[in-house]
């Protein structure tokens, strides 16, 4: 995409179309710059605008948005991505294995069409930026939304090994569950010790805030590991995750 990311004197009239981007926070969300530009680029006369939403006011939110007529689709971000299938009528097969949509659209009727381009967006930046995804193994630390999505995509392929570690031991059996059937071998992990693997990837919302601590002891990084974070950074600050791997064996997507 050649769109600037900072891009001004973006077209809008009363019959602009709207793709709005909901989350709290979005203080660090790139997406309304970039895709309102990508729109325009196109042709397209249509904008996204980005909206605070909390999780208490998400079905006020979500109700609004069905109503509004110019909507024609709704990018969903942290913390909404499991809870938002709710106001899916329908759900793409990722999305129904995962139990988590990034992005909506309109169904002929008017309902949304849940979907996440979470896995896909991840696995392509992860091999533009030089990492081999087949036959190796990966360490993703976040069993929530974003690493269900990822974990997915990952095995698909062709990871050999992933080896899951969330906080919370609930999420990661939930998610193993969801595995199955997947190619690979897939287990849960006690510890976030990369020393093993080839890959990291970090899909927890650590990074999001300037003052949040890595999520994972950054001694743990080796030379031969690729990293891969879902955050790119607060402002023009990338996350100490990231600044402490070798250019080379780093990227980020947001």
């Amino acid at each position: 995409m050649t769109a600037d990311a900072n891009a001004v004197g973006l077209h809008c009239t009363g019959t602009t179309r709207l793709f709005p981007i909901v989350g709290d926070p979005l203080d660090h969300a790139r997406a309304p710059s970039w895709f309102s530009a990508y729109f325009q680029e196109r042709g397209m006369a249509t904008l996204c605008v980005p909206m605070a939403v909390t999780p208490p006011e998400l079905s006020a939110a979500m109700a609004g948005l069905g109503a509004a007529k110019n909507v024609d689709g709704v990018c969903i971000t942290m913390p909404h991505k499991t809870c938002a299938t709710a106001f899916c009528k329908t759900l793409s097969p990722t999305s129904q294995r995962t139990g988590m949509v990034s992005a909506l659209r309109r169904n002929p009727d008017g309902s949304w069409h849940g979907h996440s381009t979470d896995g896909e967006a991840f696995l392509k930046a992860l091999t533009d930026h030089g990492a081999t995804i087949a036959g190796a193994d990966i360490l993703l630390l976040g069993a929530g939304g974003a690493g269900s999505a990822i974990a997915v995509a990952l095995l698909e392929a062709g990871a050999a090994r992933l080896a899951i570690f969330d906080t919370e031991k609930a999420r990661t059996k939930d998610l193993i569950r969801r595995l199955d059937g997947l190619p690979g071998m897939i287990e849960a992990v006690e510890t976030p010790d990369p020393s093993a693997f080839q890959v990291l990837c970090n899909a927890t919302p650590l990074g999001l805030e300037a003052d949040d601590e890595p999520p994972l002891a950054l001694d743990l990084l080796h030379a031969d590991l690729f990293v891969g974070d879902v955050i790119a950074g607060v402002g023009d600050e990338a996350v100490p995750l990231l600044t402490a791997t070798p250019w080379c064996g780093r990227c980020s997507i947001s």
